[in-house]
């Protein structure tokens, strides 16, 4: 039996991929997963190159591997997702002690290469796109708890300047509808409650159905809706400029959609949405939310922030911060800008000081978490259904569970009671978390 250490920085689409990593290495039924890189045979490490300096990152924790592999040469090191594909090669240059170099698309051949690797004692890279290829090696879906995420898509087609995913993900490709259904399928009837729906782009979801018929974004949601034990259903991310009419009809008529929706939109700015290549404006945005708001009048919205992006003047972030408030959103993922290599956006003249964007990301989230406090607020006194995740990690005489609205709410109640929603009466609210007081039926 060989040990693996699998190690994973960056988004879900990530957590998701390590999943079907340790599937596909289980499959084997000779390798066994260790939460302690110590005592692994097998290292991996699957990276994201969202963030500055992303790559020092990486050879950073591939330079405390190499002492492991210094007191163990039989120790294979791996390195997979964003990075990996994008620096390809340069990571073999860099640490040669690396083994396997695999790609966001490859990661089904993971075993395949670790075996060669073992047999003929020389690196291995395959980083290609072999479109959606992984997902025809996939197994039945690890659970977890009772709530999970499914990959519905991959890729990218819209190069907005900041970033890299098109360059390390690939094009939008969509998994056939009828696959996605199957794994909702047997994971509703192993437990899960809750499914969130993932992609870079999940509204611009297409593919052809086993009818003939083409499948929308909008027509999966209903069809996931559909299977019994689904009781509550998200997905992240989604770009303005695909989310149409068709996909807004869904909230209208769909009540396991939640009420809260995360649309990112980086800037408040329409200059600033111009030299990011986002191809929508500011007025289509809040467009969007009017009709959102009509057909789901409680909808709670949360959004990513951008801030110093080359360019950005005093005038545009402060339009951002109107924008902010205009919308009133709940809650936000919000970074300083990153240049990311081979991007647009890193060859543009940037003359903002670092303590200047420092600044302004301050004020940006105190905007925002003034915001999250009074939508919280508003919470009090209020009768909220709640999926029960398990006991609090903070008092074990506790339960927690998560609302609609993505808040976390801990409660004194039974262990039997997990897995399945209940009501409970919010009695104290935090920014981003509550308390509440179980409703017996």
């Amino acid at each position: 039996m060989k040990y693996v250490y699998i190690k994973t920085w960056g988004c879900q689409m990530n957590e998701y991929d390590s999943s079907m990593i340790a599937m596909f290495l289980k499959k084997e039924k000779k390798y066994s997963i260790t939460e302690k890189a110590e005592n692994a045979d097998i290292l991996i490490l699957n990276t994201c190159s969202i963030r500055e300096k992303a790559q020092e990152k990486v050879f950073h924790q591939l330079g405390r591997w190499k002492k492991l592999k210094n007191k163990n040469s039989d120790i294979i090191i791996s390195v997979g997702g964003c990075v990996a594909t994008q620096e390809g090669k340069e990571i073999f240059k860099r640490a040669n002690y690396v083994d396997i170099i695999f790609g966001t698309q490859t990661v089904h051949k993971l075993p395949y290469m670790i075996e060669e690797v073992q047999k003929k004692r020389k690196s291995m890279i395959d980083i290609s796109f072999p479109n959606l290829e992984k997902f025809n090696h996939s197994l039945q879906p690890k659970v977890s708890g009772h709530t999970a995420f499914v990959s519905i898509m991959e890729g990218c087609n819209k190069y907005c300047s900041f970033c890299v995913v098109p360059y390390t993900r690939g094009h939008e490709i969509s998994r056939p509808s009828d696959d996605i259904l199957l794994e909702i399928s047997i994971l509703a009837e192993k437990g899960i409650r809750e499914v969130n729906l993932l992609g870079q782009n999940v509204n611009a979801y297409e593919t052809r159905a086993f009818n003939g018929k083409t499948c929308y974004f909008s027509d999966l949601l209903r069809l996931v809706s559909e299977i019994d034990g689904i009781d509550r259903i998200r997905f992240t991310t989604s770009n303005p400029l695909e989310f149409t009419d068709d996909i807004i009809d869904v909230y209208r008529d769909t009540k396991k959609l939640v009420s809260f929706l995360h649309l990112p939109v980086q800037s408040g700015s329409n200059r600033i949405l111009r030299l990011m290549k986002r191809s929508y404006t500011i007025q289509d945005y809040e467009n969007i939310v009017k009709k959102i708001k009509l057909a789901r009048p409680n909808i709670q919205i949360s959004s990513d922030f951008i801030v110093g992006f080359p360019g950005e003047s005093e005038k545009n972030f402060l339009e951002t911060i109107n924008f902010i408030k205009k919308i009133n959103f709940d809650m936000s993922f919000s970074f300083i800008y990153s240049s990311r290599p081979g991007t647009p956006a890193a060859e543009m003249k940037d003359n903002t000081s670092l303590s200047e964007k420092k600044k302004r990301l301050y004020i940006l989230q105190n905007c925002i978490n003034k915001q999250t406090m009074s939508w919280s607020r508003k919470m009090l006194g209020t009768i909220q259904s709640v999926l029960v995740e398990g006991v609090s990690k903070k008092n074990i005489m506790e339960l927690y569970g998560r609302t609609e609205n993505n808040r976390i709410v801990t409660f004194q109640g039974s262990p039997k009671i997990i897995g399945k929603f209940v009501n409970l009466e919010i009695n104290k609210v935090h920014t981003h978390s509550l308390k509440g007081k179980l409703l017996l039926k």
